[in-house]
């Protein structure tokens, strides 16, 4: 990395900016944590922030909250306060900042910042429960609760457009997201893929006889799909994760279906390390779960829409195999499916090379990121600065 692209990154007043901080480490959060370390003189800027969830990494930093920090019961009710998301958004004063950088999944972008700032928006995903999954969240929720959900929704999708204009310059997280922003938003997004961190990873000669689903335990992420699989096939299916979905998924559980629940770092990689297979029925935006279980050289059996289109190098039949695959794809996102690729993957299990497994993981190790991010942000930076000056020339004494 140039001496001088670090230096002036350095000299930068910044604010990274973060729906919330509510449950335990996920993807974004992780992202938000990278992007951190990038950016050590960094503020960090969030609606809602629970400190007994924050790493290590950023409990050492000055972290402005909205006035949702305010409301009783805001860690476990977050979602339900969307209507106030916009006024607790542009209630953040980041005026005084040369670089903003939003971190969007839930509202983040929605943010006022003034002419002289550079506002980047890393997009993990338009929020999905207002655009793409909007019908899915909405089918699940009680006549009450559906009516006041489509009301704000209505409301917070108009907002969400308008604000796609106060970003300079977008990041998506995959292809896939990018599509969605310029369906959305109208605009176009630079594509930098999260990180994982590859150097946990480990190749195993113990594996052992189950399959893993790894995860929270939310509706879109189609655990059940998974667990009817299973069940059928009678299967040995270990689950990690919480969530709301977990009783509804213990009810239709079989006896060869272990939940662990929230389980310790350590617990998470030995799970990664033994297991047969990940299992990842749902439609993910990019999918970090997938490449952590390639990093300990394991194989996954993906739904083939989303991000696993990306991250997983997945075939549908024994004739596509070839030395580069690190999965196996299927169409249909049911449990039939899912059974049929679960017995296809067992015919050719010990085709795969975990070491090629691997060594596709690493390149989404945290250094190309912070390189990637590094880059991107010095330019633009230069040239936004440089419109602006180009600007202020233009302007008439």
């Amino acid at each position: 990395m140039n001496s001088e692209i670090l230096t002036r990154l350095a000299d930068l007043k910044v604010a990274i900016v973060h729906h919330w901080f509510v449950k335990p480490w996920c993807g974004a959060e992780r992202v938000v944590e990278v992007i951190a370390g990038i950016f050590p003189q960094a503020d960090i800027f969030a609606m809602i922030s629970d400190p007994e969830v924050l790493p290590p990494e950023l409990k050492t930093r000055r972290i402005t909250t909205s006035f949702l920090q305010g409301i009783p019961g805001r860690y476990r009710w977050h979602r339900q306060l969307m209507p106030l998301y916009p006024l607790a958004l542009e209630q953040l004063d980041l005026s005084s900042y040369d670089l903003v950088i939003s971190s969007e999944s839930a509202p983040a972008k929605g943010v006022i910042t003034g002419a002289r700032t550079c506002h980047i928006c890393y997009c993990h995903s338009p929020m999905r429960y207002i655009w793409d999954m909007y019908h899915t969240y909405r089918r699940n929720m009680g006549p009450i609760s559906r009516m006041v959900f489509s009301a704000a929704a209505h409301y917070l999708r108009l907002w969400d457009v308008s604000t796609a204009s106060r970003v300079d310059y977008f990041i998506a997280n995959s292809r896939n997201v990018a599509e969605r922003v310029r369906k959305h938003y109208r605009r176009d997004a630079v594509v930098i893929s999260p990180p994982i961190d590859a150097s946990e990873g480990f190749i195993s000669d113990d594996i052992l006889d189950y399959y893993l689903v790894l995860g929270r335990l939310v509706d879109y992420k189609r655990v059940d799909v998974a667990i009817e699989a299973c069940n059928r096939l009678h299967r040995r299916l270990v689950i990690v994760g919480d969530g709301p979905q977990m009783k509804t998924l213990r009810k239709l559980a079989g006896p060869t279906v272990q939940f662990l629940g929230q389980a310790s770092r350590e617990a998470v990689r030995e799970a990664y390390a033994h297991c047969r297979a990940l299992l990842s029925p749902g439609e993910e935006d990019f999918g970090l779960v997938p490449l952590e279980a390639q990093s300990y050289g394991r194989p996954v059996i993906a739904y083939a829409r989303g991000g696993a289109l990306e991250t997983v190098r997945g075939i549908y039949t024994s004739e596509e195999f070839n030395e580069e695959a690190t999965g196996v794809f299927f169409a249909e996102q049911s449990a039939t499916s899912l059974s049929q690729a679960i017995e296809f993957y067992e015919d050719i299990e010990g085709r795969f090379s975990p070491r090629a497994i691997r060594s596709r993981a690493t390149l989404f190790d945290e250094d190309n990121f912070r390189r990637e991010m590094r880059e991107f942000i010095a330019g633009k930076m230069e040239a936004f600065r440089m419109k602006n000056h180009e600007l202020a020339a233009s302007v008439p004494n």
